[in-house]
């Protein structure tokens, strides 16, 4: 029977180097991330067989991750299924990418149906061009921060675990701004701000902090995913001051992912602003993630 229990800081060094043998394309697959979502998500942990699981609890109900790491991954998933089915309950694997619908095909074919949600998807984009900014598509970027740096009366420079209290007051600053269409999920990533803010250290996150004059206009967070891509989790920035956002993504990009051919900047969550922002970056590929129901 697999053993679950809720994420803690003490794991990060055993799962990163499980993390590291399958070297994964999502942003899911972030010690991280999912620690920073542990008490939204209620996401707990399972070792066994030299690899690990997740559980969380998904839009439709409890999900897993399919086994990660290079130890015995149908011996595990063996045992959630064996466990499950004396529960008589269905299971669902989450976060499944292309390749591990190809391995369920070839180990467990006609026991499950897979679906997928748009919603879901990473957009992933090359380095190079979230740097360079070049190309006519992105000419409107390129005036944004040109405006945003007339004057010259700005600066950027790497965030450090003691400027957390500068980055939370920050984020009161932009709720507060944002009290008109606020909600639950607007809510529940405000935890995760902070929390990522107070827990920066523990994480080994990469921070960055955009002025206009002497004012924080923008803040951003993120790490390496894995050997190709950097992974952006959180960036926040007062939409008020023309050219914020793409002034805090390109320094960012600068200052932290040049050692990375590609930079994941997570989903879109279906909100539809999100992802027109997204897609005007024009991203070099799409993260599609599945769903695998098993009915026991």
């Amino acid at each position: 029977m697999l053993q679950f229990s809720p994420i803690s800081l003490d794991d990060r060094e055993w799962v990163i180097n499980r993390l590291r043998e399958d070297d994964r394309q999502a942003c899911d697959y972030s010690f991280a991330n999912n620690y920073l979502w542990r008490d939204v998500n209620r996401v707990e942990l399972a070792k066994e067989q030299g690899c690990f699981m997740i559980r969380y609890q998904g839009r439709d109900g409890r999900c897993y991750t399919p086994p990660i790491g290079a130890g015995n991954k149908k011996g595990m998933l063996d045992l959630l299924l064996e466990t499950e089915r004396g529960a008589g309950t269905p299971v669902t694997l989450g976060v499944l990418l292309k390749e591990d619908l190809a391995w369920l095909e070839q180990n467990y074919t006609g026991q499950y149906t897979v679906t997928t949600n748009r919603d879901d998807y990473d957009y992933v984009y090359d380095t190079e061009k979230l740097t360079t900014l070049a190309g006519k598509k992105l000419h409107g970027k390129r005036n944004h921060i040109a405006r945003f740096k007339d004057g010259g009366n700005w600066r950027y420079r790497d965030m450090m675990p003691e400027d957390a209290g500068e980055c939370l007051r920050f984020l009161d600053r932009w709720k507060s701004l944002s009290k008109e269409r606020w909600n639950d999920e607007m809510e529940n990533e405000l935890h995760v701000n902070r929390r990522a803010l107070r827990h920066m250290a523990e994480l080994v996150l990469d921070g960055g902090m955009l002025y206009k004059g002497e004012e924080l206009v923008a803040f951003s967070l993120g790490e390496p995913l894995n050997s190709n891509t950097y992974v952006v989790h959180i960036e926040k920035a007062i939409a008020s001051i023309q050219g914020a956002y793409p002034m805090i993504n390109q320094q960012f990009v600068l200052h932290n992912c040049q050692e990375y051919q590609y930079v994941n900047r997570e989903d879109d969550t279906g909100d539809e602003g999100l992802r027109k922002a997204k897609l005007s970056y024009y991203p070099a590929l799409l993260v599609e993630k599945y769903q695998a129901r098993f009915t026991l």
